[in-house]
């Protein structure tokens, strides 16, 4: 079974120095029927505004993911980490028993990334950051894993029952991916358009499988998709 959900459909919230579309139940956007999908609770597809940023704020018991695809994000947290996240990298920051952040653009132009959030498998645990380079070749025309249980692959690790991958693709170039269908599959679209078993997506639009063995992704233009292998 597959169900669509375009983008359209996301919530939206715009700040003045941050726009963001939410896939999901986010702050002051509530839709009873989009709550999170398996263990994946926020896909927020941010762009912040020069100089502008997220202040200092705090998490417990999440693993959130950084994808950033304009821009760059410059992170601080009490953990000490002080770090710059360019297109590229991925980053898993476990919120564990709690951490403050900080999210900022200091470039001159607008950053676009999306924030990710996967509820953990263990809570309480010890809070922790990794991040790492994924190259462009590593995505083009296939499916990576940039992030799982074990950081297999060279993924980032995650304290979480989910994979994400991520991969890039144009005109005859193809993937399949292999799935449990006791588990769930959540498709999105970051930009350009694709093919997902049959449905044609674009840009902001989402996938959401249940039930199936295996998940191909094909006829994309400009396509830049992740893809989350889910607990039900």
């Amino acid at each position: 079974m597959i169900q669509v959900r375009t983008s359209e459909d996301r919530g939206y919230a715009d700040h003045g120095w941050l726009k963001s579309f939410h896939s999901f139940s986010f702050a002051n956007y509530y839709n009873p029927e989009a709550m999170g999908f398996g263990n994946l609770r926020v896909i927020n597809e941010d762009r912040v505004a020069a100089g502008k940023g997220f202040g200092t704020h705090g998490h417990r018991d999440m693993e959130i993911i950084s994808y950033v695809l304009e821009g760059e994000l410059a992170h601080k947290d009490t953990l000490g980490n002080v770090k710059t996240i360019p297109p590229g990298d991925v980053q898993r920051m476990s919120a564990g028993t709690g951490v403050q952040h900080s999210e900022f653009n200091h470039a001159q132009g607008t950053t676009h990334f999306l924030q990710i959030w996967i509820l953990p498998k263990v809570t309480g645990v010890r809070p922790g950051y990794e991040q790492k380079t994924i190259p462009e070749q590593d995505k083009r025309g296939k499916l990576r894993l940039v992030a799982s249980p074990d950081g297999a692959s060279g993924s980032v690790s995650m304290n979480a029952d989910a994979r994400m991958y991520a991969g890039l693709f144009d005109g005859a170039e193809q993937a399949t991916l292999q799935a449990d269908p006791e588990r769930k599959v959540y498709v999105h679209l970051v930009r350009g358009e694709l093919e997902v078993n049959g449905e044609r997506l674009k840009g902001g639009d989402a996938a959401m499988l249940e039930g199936e063995s295996e998940v191909t992704l094909k006829s994309g233009r400009d396509a830049e998709v992740l893809v989350f292998d889910l607990a039900p």
